[in-house]
């Protein structure tokens, strides 16, 4: 384990340590917060209960569906748009702004589209997830060594293979971030859906906890929203270091 590893162990484990404190002493209202250990209790009750799995599969399957095609489209409208100078000159300004804009007032022209069924959700957090990975795409492109170019040309590698063998493996590292935003943005653009336009799902069983003043099960469920989004984002760092490392090791 990494020192820097270390030490983001130890602040949180202080932090929560210090947050039960704060709740067992009563300095903070069970109305307000609870303690982390009663968040561990509510969410393993959520869990023994079977209730909450079918929300978790929902939940879960409209954000692999944003995911996926975020980061296919994302990043293959990256591509096609740093291949058009004019074309990117003219969009600039539009994805400058892009993150200003309140994405749910197309809900109802999604269920006019869509109709009513997942696909307004999905559609909204692919929304949010796309622009991301094609920002970081176009980013990862701007800033390859214009030596690869003239490798690529060296070679005689046509558009084709000179994107796939040389110009996105370059880009990794822009690429991977624009990945880890996907993630964090399709989960954004899913469970907030799910909070105040939905009737299942982990955005919806949060809120319907809130409404019912239920503490325990909404900080349990936000919990394990936090819990998730942090591993994935993890197991997405870790797995970009070893590329990284491998690639400089090449």
């Amino acid at each position: 384990m990494s020192r820097a590893a270390a030490l983001r162990i130890v602040v949180l484990g202080a932090a929560l340590l210090l947050l039960e404190l704060a709740c067992q002493l009563g300095w903070v209202s069970r109305l307000v917060m609870i303690a982390p250990s009663d968040m561990a209790v509510g969410l393993a009750r959520q869990f023994l209960s079977g209730k909450i799995w079918p929300h978790i599969e929902e939940s879960f399957r409209k954000v692999g569906i944003a995911f996926a095609l975020s980061v296919v489209i994302g990043t293959a409208g990256g591509v096609l748009v740093h291949a058009m100078p004019r074309l990117r000159r003219a969009i600039d300004p539009l994805l400058a702004s892009y993150f200003s804009v309140p994405f749910f007032i197309f809900y109802p022209l999604f269920i006019v589209i869509f109709g009513l069924n997942d696909w307004p959700l999905i559609a909204i957090a692919f929304m949010l997830a796309a622009v991301a990975m094609m920002v970081n795409t176009l980013n990862g492109l701007d800033r390859i060594p214009r030596v690869l170019l003239k490798v690529a040309r060296v070679h005689r590698l046509d558009r084709l293979r000179t994107m796939f063998l040389i110009l996105l493996p370059a880009a990794a590292p822009y690429l991977f971030t624009g990945v880890k935003l996907a993630l964090a943005y399709a989960f954004v653009g899913v469970l907030a859906c799910e909070f105040i336009m939905a009737g299942s799902g982990l955005g919806y069983s949060i809120a319907f906890a809130y409404d019912n003043f239920d503490t325990a099960g909404m900080y349990s469920l936000v919990v394990f929203v936090l819990l998730t989004v942090t591993l994935m984002n993890t197991a997405l760092h870790v797995w970009e270091q070893r590329m990284m490392r491998k690639r400089a090791r090449a």
